[in-house]
């Protein structure tokens, strides 16, 4: 016999909550970050889903403790919650009129690890891959890996219950979860994991309302248990409802398991046990290739029949997309024949019982018809992964097909009808004319992943979308599949729930709902009596966005809509990793989602979107969205590393230019806005200049006025700029091989003009005659940055107009400074997309490494040292690494590559109030590169910033450019003497830079 209990209700009123009474007691009572201004509630406005509500605040909890004050809060008040963790939810589930509670900044501890029990307690805000690294040392890790695994957190996995590749060895996150700490809104504070019957006879006996909550779910349990046996789908992938399966008996009434995939709708994680498991360290990778990728889903119950570690699916018409989008251009070329592909990996205990795996899987797929590819190099089988893994970017923004979105994409059906599912699908999508997408995923689960061509901006368009929907649910749910099967429900599935489990489970779950939160106020609106999936849309049909017609660069690869580029932002939060690539410099260095790629999307989103809810209102002159591209170093790392190729730096010079539109602009616009300027006035008394800037206190003084942070040492001016000593000098060499022009960038020129010393001395080593413009000029590099774009497209026009003959005449320019050179290639082609000359320098300006690459029947003297190579984050943007690669591979250098940005980035380490971040970037992965370096390695940085924050931070060390190296290895190898010191000035050092360290304790993660 079971008690009724009333369904809750949606509460989307709440006017009567008092929002300044709520911030007030929440800052009171809460160890955190409370902020209920309008740029945190814009940035946390949506998460990677079709789906956008505007909180009411957010709340960073320091710990634990402090999470828990904030419910308490929160109930006290009425407000409704929702958790957050790495934030790139596809449903909707983590954004919502409520308090977020963001857990990832500061919640992020391993408690504890039990190697020998093979489990760990953790806080919600752990990211996966941390969690691993602190439990490699004991041959452990946690089973499931998503593909966001360098960025999504415990908590989020336990919500959604996640999966990844992995799962297909080790289960699901709630196959992995073995207890959890919880609280319910009304304070009920426990841990929960299975229950024994005695254990459950305690708990009723000690009463209260843990026992009420124990006692309800138990008779749930009872009246809807054959209900649950009938129509839960025995697959591997089922994610979609609420676990109810888990409080059967069968199911070991384990709460942990049961509220595990609840999407915070009923309770609030605290902490985790999960279980860990061992690191497999006898793996092989094969992919098998099929004429179609319905004939590769049809292949995989004889895959499965192998255990394998790994089974994933991918088509054709993902890898036209990376084609389009030169993605992983060199992994695509080792696929083996085929249009369709699965990608397996095996393992062993040993290295004699994978080779027998790996020969009987190849034996039965070259039965089945497919094309066997193993892969033993290691760098192979992570650029063959590294396919996979970019499918969601991938598939977004492409060339030719309409935007695609999700909303379908990670349907489940049982792996043996796979293959069958795939071709009654893919005729469903051809009947509303999505069929171009792109269909992969975990195929060996039979799971589907695809981003389908939806149109939301139109009535019709929305009304086709919510068509599309149902049908897929139906047919899935023919199929005895699960509507979702790793993303959760969320708003975009939860009301498609009764086709899939049927009215009396949906009922069940409302049940469950009402007595664990029978006020609603857990994430109200998702799963359980959720929005439909055409409510709180981010665009929609009434979706206007103010389109400026003003705009200065006209972004070409975003049909010139201002609108399309701040759109490209999918939320899948790339930018939140710490490892691997540049960006996001700013967030490594905060751990603040505003200082996100991802953050700042959101902002500019919301400054143009026109939604009357949005919290930004004044458009270009948003204080918001202007003090979160504050701490943007313009690096463009995410112009490369990002998978949507959001290009921030550009995002932020477009803002600045409209934002400070007639108005005083920041005194550091005009001290290093204007440095060619002041630069070229300082060549005419150069040593007076340096004088006066390395003046102590006065100079400070000087600094603290033009908005320059006055513990940043000002770098001393050259005695003669290069270009009057070449002039003095003229070309010399042969110049078998041709003319080529050396661009005489502000920063070489005037500060380090060694650098081009050295290299006429390479390039005239190399058979060119080198030649020099024939007047003072500039790329325009720093009016871009501080987004003085009028002035940037005054002075590049002037710089066109003295290099068009050159040009014209198929002349090449060669760049040494990266972030000059990247202007040439990618900044001034998007100012002047259609201007001819711009085309031409665009095509013809080198770097000085790509030249000598290319050179036929030249090759570098042999240097053979050892190096630390900062590569500067405009070229690695735009230019690419390759060639300077290679270039060290000829001389025998044998590179360490730093990753990271270093933190200065042009004139960012140098404004005011920047240094700490400056130092806390390079503290991330340049500053330990470099001690970790032997004495005698060579440190290489062919950008200006990157030299100067090695010299200025580092300590001893002097910084080269490549150049240089290879014109003193030429000097040596002629037995000519070489400048130890051919520099300007003194060394410098940042002053106190102890105190701009992160340290202990500090909000900086680093």
């Amino acid at each position: 016999m079971t008690v009724d209990l009333p369904a809750p209700t949606r509460r989307d009123d709440l006017a009567d909550l008092d929002l300044r009474e709520l911030e007030r007691r929440l800052t009171e009572r809460v160890d955190g970050e409370v902020r209920f201004d309008a740029g945190s509630r814009g940035t946390y406005a949506t998460d990677a889903s079709n789906f956008r509500q505007v909180p009411l605040g957010v709340v960073i909890p320091r710990t634990v403790e402090a999470g828990a004050a904030a419910v308490e809060v929160c109930a006290q008040l009425g407000a409704p919650i929702v958790s957050r963790g790495g934030g790139t939810s596809l449903a909707g589930e983590a954004c919502n009129v409520a308090v977020v509670l963001d857990w990832s900044k500061y919640c992020k501890n391993v408690v504890s690890v039990d190697p020998d029990a093979r489990t760990a307690v953790v806080e919600p805000g752990i990211v996966l891959d941390e969690l691993n690294k602190a439990v490699a040392p004991h041959g452990l890790q946690f089973g499931p890996r998503p593909s966001t695994h360098s960025r999504c957190t415990l908590g989020g996995m336990i919500g959604n219950n996640s999966c990844g590749s992995t799962a297909q060895a080790y289960g699901k996150t709630v196959d992995n979860l073995v207890r959890a700490e919880v609280l319910t809104y009304d304070g009920v504070r426990m841990w929960v994991g299975p229950t024994s019957d005695e254990e459950y006879q305690q708990i009723l006996a000690e009463g209260g309302r843990r026992a009420e909550i124990y006692r309800g779910l138990h008779e749930i349990a009872e009246e809807y248990g054959d209900d649950v046996r009938s129509s839960y789908p025995d697959i591997p992938r089922r994610v979609s409802g609420y676990n109810l399966d888990s409080l059967l008996p069968e199911g070991g009434f384990d709460l942990a398991k049961a509220l595990s995939g609840s999407e915070g709708t009923l309770v609030t994680l605290l902490r985790a046990e999960v279980a860990l498991v061992p690191v497999v360290e006898h793996r092989a990778m094969l992919v098998l290739g099929f004429p179609s990728i319905e004939e590769a889903a049809d292949a995989v119950p004889m895959v499965n029949g192998h255990e394998p570690l790994v089974v994933e699916g991918i088509d054709e018409r993902l890898i036209h997309f990376e084609r389009e989008k030169r993605l992983n251009q060199g992994s695509l070329d080792l696929l083996p024949e085929g249009l369709g592909w699965l990608m397996v990996e095996v393992g062993a205990d040993d290295e004699d019982e994978l080779r027998r795996k790996v020969e009987s899987l190849a034996a039965d797929a070259e039965q089945a018809g497919a094309h066997v590819q193993e892969y033993e190099d290691a760098e192979d089988r992570e650029d063959l992964w590294s396919i996979r893994e970019s499918g969601l970017g991938a598939t977004a923004w492409v060339a030719d097909m309409a935007d695609a979105w999700p909303g379908w994409e990670d349907s489940a059906v049982p792996p043996e009808r796979l293959g069958e599912y795939l071709r009654r699908f893919g005729d469903l999508l051809d009947e509303y004319g999505y069929g171009k997408a792109s269909r992969y995923g975990h195929f060996g689960h039979g799971c589907l992943h695809i981003r389908i061509p939806f149109d939301l901006t139109t009535a019709e368009g929305v009304q086709d979308y919510v068509s599309f929907l149902d049908r897929a649910a139906h047919l899935v749910a023919e199929f005895g599949g699960s509507l979702s099967g790793e993303h959760g429900d969320g708003q975009q599935r939860g009301a498609l729930l009764p086709v899939m489990l049927g009215d009396r489970c949906v009922e069940a779950m409302e049940k469950v709902k009402a007595l664990v939160d029978p006020g609603n106020r857990m994430n109200p609106g998702k799963v359980v009596h959720a929005y439909a999936p055409d409510e709180n849309l981010r665009l929609g049909p009434d979706y206007a966005p103010s389109e400026p017609r003003d705009k200065h660069f006209r972004f070409p690869q975003d049909d010139g809509s201002w609108d399309r580029a701040v759109l490209r932002c999918v939320g899948v939060g790339q930018c939140r990793s710490h490892e691997g690539g540049v960006m996001c410099p700013s967030y490594r260095a905060t751990g603040e989602e505003q200082h996100s790629t991802r953050g700042r999307s959101r902002l500019l989103f919301e400054m143009m979107s026109g939604h009357p809810d949005s919290p930004i209102t004044d458009g270009w002159r948003s204080t918001e969205v202007r003090d979160a591209l504050d701490l943007c170093l313009a690096c463009k790392g995410c112009k490369t590393d990002c998978p949507v190729d959001v290009d921030m730096a550009t995002y932020k010079a477009e803002f600045l230019s409209h934002h400070y539109e007639g108005r005083v602009r920041p005194a550091a616009h005009y001290t290093m806005g204007w440095l060619p300027l002041w630069a070229r006035l300082a060549s005419f008394a150069p040593r007076l200049v340096n004088a006066l800037s390395h003046a102590g206190p006065l100079t400070r003084l000087g600094q603290r006025l033009g908005g320059v942070e006055p513990d940043r040492p000002v770098p001393y001016f050259a005695d003669h700029r290069f270009t009057d000593s070449y002039r003095r000098r003229g070309p010399r060499g042969s110049g078998e091989r041709g003319e080529v022009m050396l661009w005489p960038d502000t920063f070489t020129n005037n500060l380090h003009p060694h650098v081009a010393k050295a290299a006429v001395e390479v390039l005239e080593d190399a058979g060119y005659r080198v030649t020099i413009p024939d007047s003072t000029l500039c790329c325009g590099l720093t009016w871009i940055s501080t987004g003085q774009l009028d002035v940037a497209e005054r002075v590049l026009r002037r710089t066109l107009r003295h290099l068009a003959p050159h040009l014209r005449r198929g002349g090449l320019v060669v760049g040494l400074e990266p972030s000059c050179t990247a202007v040439f290639r990618a900044d001034a082609p998007e100012l002047f997309p259609h201007d001819h000359d711009i085309a031409r320098l665009r095509d013809q300006t080198r770097t000085l490494a790509e030249l000598l690459v290319d050179t036929d029947g030249w090759e570098p003297p042999k240097v053979d040292r050892d190096a630390v190579v900062q590569p500067h984050c405009h070229q690695h943007a735009v230019l690419g690494e390759d060639p300077d690669t290679e270039l060290m591979k000829r001389a025998g250098i044998e590179p360490t590559t730093v990753s990271g940005c270093c933190g200065l980035a042009g004139n960012f380490g140098y404004e005011s109030g920047h240094l700490d971040v400056s130092v806390a970037c390079a503290e991330h992965e340049l500053l330990p590169a470099l001690r970790e370096a032997g004495d005698d390695a060579l440190v290489l940085a062919d950008g200006f910033s990157c030299r100067t924050q090695v010299e200025q931070t580092d300590g001893g060390r002097q910084p080269e450019h490549l150049a240089e190296v290879l014109a003193a290895a030429l000097r040596a190898q002629r037995g000519q003497p070489t400048d130890p010191r051919s520099r300007p000035g003194r060394p410098q050092q940042v002053r106190h830079l102890d105190r701009h360290r992160p340290q202990e304790g500090s909000p900086w993660p680093v």
